[in-house]
């Protein structure tokens, strides 16, 4: 169960066996690898996606509980909390949903309709930052509701931001506000949640190998021209590494108000 482990080097690691954790945007890439990795722990997750069929998938194969969830609806995500209650003591969250649009802010004719879609800008926002903020309200408030360990902790929330939140690239300005957005959210929180012993933490990653560019010769091509900006290794990042990150955030109690990059190196060119 939940505990801290004494190692001779006096690192104070959190023992997370037997925890309930929630991984929203858990069906596939970083949030999937991340659900693999807890579990791996033995930790009960539950995997919580809009894609029943890849969900249910990664749920099976974890031996944790798939629940559809939009990020944007509170009453979806206190049900997910609920289910994270039934399986565990509730300590972790790590918010991975989003999505993204590529437009430029206006557009090559002069014309006030060729700007950026306003509509789509506010989606992004309304999913990426409004939905990890209430998984984090409405989660943060379900943890506070546990036993705390002997040194007042009760758990770990870990936040997938997006190197793309310092270093947006052209087109990427509503992707870049709602990453920047959640890097500014960090250290405040963690601030509130240190009254009850919640650790805040989040991740930046840089270019990681999701199905997000597809499969297939051309994808690969396009995935290793990528690669060629990471500083090093040069390549894309894996899941896996990026996964290893959260749990390292999740197990070691000092880690706190922390924004880390996961990226090789790499700093984002305009294009």
């Amino acid at each position: 169960m939940f505990h801290l482990i004494e190692t001779p080097a006096n690192l104070r690691i959190v023992d997370i066996n037997g925890a309930s954790a929630i991984v929203t945007g858990g069906a596939s890439g970083i949030g999937a690898a991340s659900a693999r990795a807890l579990a791996a722990k033995g930790v009960k997750v539950v995997v919580a996606d809009m894609n029943p069929e890849k969900g249910e998938a990664i749920a099976k194969e974890i031996g944790g509980v798939f629940i559809s969830v939009d990020v944007t609806d509170s009453e979806q995500i206190k049900a997910a909390i609920a289910k994270a209650e039934e399986l565990g003591t509730f300590r972790i969250l790590v918010n991975s949903a989003g999505i993204g649009w590529a437009q430029r802010t206006i557009g090559k004719d002069g014309n006030y309709d060729s700007a950026h879609n306003l509509d789509f800008f506010k989606k992004v926002i309304n999913v990426n930052v409004f939905g990890t903020f209430d998984f984090v309200r409405l989660a943060a408030t379900a943890i506070s509701r546990t036993e705390p360990l002997a040194d007042g902790e009760r758990g770990s929330i870990v936040n997938i931001s997006s190197v793309a939140g310092v270093e947006g690239q052209i087109g990427q300005v509503s992707y870049s506000a709602s990453k920047g957005a959640i890097n500014g959210m960090t250290v405040p929180i963690a601030r509130d949640l240190s009254a009850v012993g919640i650790r805040v933490n989040t991740i930046m990653p840089g270019l990681i190998d999701t199905p997000i560019y597809g499969e297939g010769p051309d994808s690969e091509a396009f995935k290793a021209n990528l690669g060629k900006n990471v500083l090093f290794p040069r390549r894309l990042g894996t899941p896996d590494e990026l996964a290893s990150m959260v749990v390292e955030l999740t197990v070691n109690s000092y880690m706190n108000a922390e924004i880390v990059r996961v990226d090789g190196g790499i700093r984002m060119p305009p294009k």
